[in-house]
């Protein structure tokens, strides 16, 4: 069942900020933790990724809990927006405790490749605008073309005049006092499906395209503009091995909406992140929500893109 929020903010505590940057068709998206933190694990689909701070979400580190999650546009050049979000949180004293130094934020990032996706001259998040994103964090922020959404496309294999918009999209349900919400950014090259397996975002049917041999997005030098990123967070108690378990859940149902997934030229990472307030029945009851409303969010990321 629905909760009464259906966005990631379902889970108190979380909150979401986004910065747009229309002149560039671009922007950024800070999913900002409690003040406490939050545990948090990863998993890595595509094989084309742009990251930063992901060696902190292997359960075997010694860094607990994350302060935010950024998603950025501008591919590898947007990363060092993450100092934006590091800085705002430092300012409040949040971050991992290093004794008179204060405190050292820890901001797991990913990109998209969404350079002149948008017609706009080319232009990428700057730290500044990272901050801003955090300034304007709150549970009720909006989906579609804003934040790191604004350049998502989608549809792409056959080539880039044939992609069609896309965006971010949210989605969360509870089932007893487990919730589970995810946000997700579909820039993919594949299209996007609906559970009747009808395509809803793409012009031409990618994955039959690329099965009879089509060139991968029409030409072989154009072989970027792409990736799906994602945020599930519960209040459920996981450890981290099992919040990894969760990402690799989620990357399962980005699969059955985004076809194909996960390409040679898509950069999917999947991040898991838990409040840890509430017992679940079994780990495999967040997995099973999670199945529920990722796929939920992706066809939301198009429908309003």
């Amino acid at each position: 069942m629905s909760t009464s929020r259906t966005n990631l903010a379902a889970v108190p505590g979380i909150t979401v900020g986004h910065t747009t940057i229309e002149a560039h068709g671009t922007g950024c998206t800070v999913v900002l933790a409690p003040e406490s933190g939050m545990r948090a694990a990863v998993c890595v689909r595509g094989r084309a990724t742009g990251t930063r701070e992901l060696d902190v979400l292997d359960p075997r580190h010694l860094v607990e809990r994350i302060d935010a999650i950024l998603f950025t546009g501008g591919s590898a050049l947007g990363l060092g927006v993450a100092d934006g979000v590091m800085r705002w949180l430092r300012e409040r004293g949040r971050g991992l405790p290093v004794g008179p130094m204060g405190t050292i934020p820890i901001v797991p990032s990913a990109v998209i490749f969404d350079l002149g996706n948008a017609g706009k001259p080319l232009g990428w998040p700057t730290p500044d605008d990272a901050y801003r994103a955090c300034d304007n964090a709150s549970a009720d922020y909006a989906d579609g073309r804003v934040g790191v959404g604004r350049g998502a496309t989608c549809g792409k294999a056959a080539g880039l005049e044939k992609m069609v918009p896309a965006g971010v999209g949210s989605w969360a349900a509870q089932f007893g006092d487990v919730i589970v919400a995810v946000l997700v950014v579909v820039n993919a090259v594949g299209d996007v499906r609906n559970a009747r397996g009808e395509i809803i975002a793409g012009s031409v049917d990618s994955l039959r395209y690329l099965a009879e041999g089509g060139a991968p997005l029409g030409d072989p030098a154009r072989l970027n503009r792409n990736t799906t990123l994602a945020v599930i967070a519960t209040n459920a108690d996981l450890d981290r091995v099992q919040l990894q378990a969760l990402a690799q859940s989620g990357s399962d149902a980005l699969a059955r909406r985004i076809t194909p997934y996960g390409t040679l030229f898509d950069g999917d990472v999947i991040f898991a992140v838990s409040t840890a307030t509430v017992q679940p029945k079994s780990a495999l009851q967040v997995d099973a929500i999670a199945a529920l409303v990722v796929p939920e969010a992706v066809e939301r990321a198009v429908r309003r893109g």
